[in-house]
């Protein structure tokens, strides 16, 4: 019976494209429990290998975490695929990366988890900060999961055996999965050494944990009836990212500038860079392919895209979302770029867009997208202590208009936010989520998580109701290989 495997070596071997250290080994073909895991050499390319793999998942992680909201329409030439956005999954067509990609990472943790507490280090601190982005690195995978599926196959220990006994198990209830989560955060928040922020802060932190805690228990309060002692815990959780050194940018645009990589709005990101071994990221969809430029086009539109094209145009924002932002905030042209035609009259028409928040590098007369992936920044976690504190009956006003006084900056008196009902506020919370995080992975769980994705998503309004919906599909290609595993229901 086929199963779920996963290979061992992946993660070492890719270790050496990450910019970081580089195995001291004595050559092998193949390398095994035998001749690894011993010391702390070994233990470091491991955890190099484990954030490879991570970098994997980005264009997974960031389809689910959008592309099924309001925030998206096909470009110039359509979608090429790319067809969450139209809302019509099946078991056959799950339009997205089925999750065994996901347990790779998984699995790479586990290793580490395994095998770390019996090799011997310098600095116990060193390897307590090891397991403990470990054991990050496991719950905000789960994490991600359980939001795509609900109930999942649970794997604490590596698959290294292709026995059925280890691979072939029944999915858990999403309770279980949610109290490996909680549990494995904290454990990583006891292992971190101190409150700092790896160089590049693409590598799992304290105050990163945290943000990933704040993020688990807001949807366990909403989604799981978690109620006033979830919203506590979070907002508990980022009163602690506060106290490390994170604070907001005074430009909005310049948090994704590649020449501004981990800056000190960053608290997580996924590192991608030239030379490394990493492909070009999600964005490279959402950027206009050559032959889509238009010879009509405007001055500052080929100034923008020079060298011209360069990715695929195939996920531009909808008219929805573009008309929502106001020509005085600077988080609209910093995500956005709108190219128009002019024609012999003078004439201006709206042609599409470009995303402006992950333009990469230009070398070598080629633009390569190799931006960072954001997974959380402190604008971020300023909107999530506005959620947890209106839902504890306290006022957000202070955070929400942090956010706002950025963005508008000389006109922010004009968008100064009051606080109001409960309703109110998370309305407008809701709305400054999707103007500040656009692009970034977000909204598609930010809707889910406050009850709106019937209400806002135009494809889902005549399907209110139908909760099994907000659940991803079971790709049949995994039931195929896990024959204990059953399709969530309504698919």
């Amino acid at each position: 019976m086929k199963s779920l495997k996963i290979v061992l070596s992946i993660s070492f071997i890719l270790i050496s494209c990450f910019s970081c250290n580089v195995l001291d080994v004595s050559p092998v073909s193949v390398i095994t429990n035998n001749s690894f895991w011993k010391t702390e050499n070994d233990a470091e390319g491991a955890l190099n290998g484990m954030y490879v793999n991570l970098r994997a998942i980005e264009d997974a992680l960031t389809a689910i975490g959008e592309q099924r909201s309001e925030i998206f329409q096909g470009g110039v030439y359509g979608t090429g695929g790319n067809d969450m956005l139209h809302n019509a999954l099946s078991a056959d067509q799950p339009l997205h990366t089925d999750w065994r990609i996901y347990y790779t990472v998984i699995n790479s943790a586990n290793l580490i988890l395994k095998y770390v507490p019996g090799i011997t280090f310098n600095s116990e601190a060193t390897k307590n900060s090891i397991l403990a982005q470990a054991y990050t690195m496991r719950a905000f995978t789960y994490f991600a999961m359980t939001k795509t599926w609900g109930d999942l196959i649970i794997r604490t220990e590596p698959t290294e055996s292709a026995s059925a006994d280890v691979t072939v198990k029944e999915r858990s209830p999403q309770a279980d999965v949610f109290k490996l989560i909680k549990d494995d955060l904290d454990k990583a928040l006891q292992l971190y050494p101190n409150n700092n922020f790896p160089t590049g802060r693409f590598k799992w932190s304290k105050p990163a944990a945290q943000a990933v805690k704040a993020d688990v228990y807001l949807w366990t309060a909403k989604r799981l009836n978690g109620g006033q002692g979830d919203f506590t815990t979070a907002l508990a959780a980022i009163g602690e990212i506060e106290k490390a050194d994170v604070s907001l940018l005074p430009n909005y645009g310049d948090l994704f500038q590649y020449t501004n990589k981990g800056n000190k709005e960053i608290v997580m990101a996924i590192r991608f860079q030239d030379l490394d071994g990493a492909a070009n990221n999600h964005f490279w969809r959402q950027w206009i392919i050559g032959s889509a430029v238009p010879a009509n086009t405007d001055s500052e539109t080929l100034k923008i895209i020079n060298p011209v094209g360069g990715g695929q145009g195939l996920l531009v924002v909808t008219d929805l979302v573009r008309k929502q932002f106001t020509e005085d905030d600077t988080r609209k042209k910093a995500s956005f770029h709108e190219v128009y035609t002019t024609d012999a009259s003078g004439k201006s028409t709206f042609y599409t867009t470009l995303t402006m928040k992950g333009q990469g590098l230009i070398t070598g007369g080629n633009r390569l997208f190799l931006s960072d992936i954001i997974l959380y920044r402190y604008a971020d976690i300023l909107l999530m202590k506005a959620e947890a504190k209106n839902a504890l009956g306290q006022d957000p006003s202070t955070e929400i208009n942090l956010v706002r006084q950025r963005a508008y900056k000389e006109n922010a008196s004009k968008h100064v936010f009051v606080n109001g009902t409960k309703e109110q506020n998370d309305e407008a919370i809701l709305k400054e989520r999707l103007l500040e995080l656009l692009f970034e992975g977000k909204r598609w769980w930010d809707l889910v998580r406050f009850g709106k994705a019937f209400d806002l998503v135009p494809n889902l309004q005549s399907k209110k109701g139908q909760n099994h919906l907000l659940l991803f599909p079971i790709a049949n290609g995994v039931l195929s290989l896990e024959p204990k595993v059953k399709q969530n229901p309504g698919y």
